[in-house]
């Protein structure tokens, strides 16, 4: 029974690491943005969303990631076994705290006033974590390799039309 408490738990802190981790990207794409914004516009948006990048990033997103990764652990322990399936799940979600540690170094950059990334590079940034999304619960739930290889190919075809769209809704952001 224990099992499935830590398992409801796990579950719940992916989400809300989830949340985090999308919602973070979205104010790093407002951040720069606002650069492009006149004073004093630009100095009252970067400094309301510089706080709120660091509310959500360490009252919401560390949390969520490291409780998740506590309640995985334990979650394997409980578990007992390794399958296939959960050894390629396991290696996306260690791309998956890469990613996060990689949002973490723009975070510090734009915490200090830099803006290394464009808008358009930072909404493309954004869809990799969809990417890790969509890989991972599609391994937990179908737990095969069969199914995987199917994934990985939906998963290129899914990529595709990301940036297809972003790419057009670049080109519509433009005209307006």
């Amino acid at each position: 029974m224990s099992y499935f408490y830590v398992k409801a738990l796990h579950i719940i802190f992916v989400v809300t690491w989830f949340a985090g981790l999308f919602y973070i990207v979205r104010l790093f794409i407002y951040y720069a943005e606002a650069a492009e914004k006149p004073e004093p516009e630009k100095s009252i948006l970067q400094k309301q969303l510089a706080l709120m990048q660091k509310r959500l990033w360490y009252g919401i997103t560390w949390p969520s990631a490291i409780l998740t990764l506590i309640f995985g652990l334990t979650m394997l322990y409980l578990y007992g076994s390794v399958p296939g399936w959960l050894i390629w799940k396991l290696s996306f979600v260690v791309g998956l705290y890469v990613y996060h540690f990689l949002c973490h170094a723009i975070f510090k950059q734009q915490q200090q006033g830099l803006i290394k990334y464009t808008s358009t590079q930072l909404r493309i940034w954004n869809e990799v974590a969809t990417l890790f999304l969509i890989s991972i619960v599609f391994l937990v739930v179908l737990k095969s390799s069969l199914s995987m290889l199917w994934g990985i190919i939906g998963l290129i075809l899914f990529s595709a039309i990301l940036m297809l769209a972003i790419r057009i809704y670049k080109r519509a952001r433009e005209k307006s």
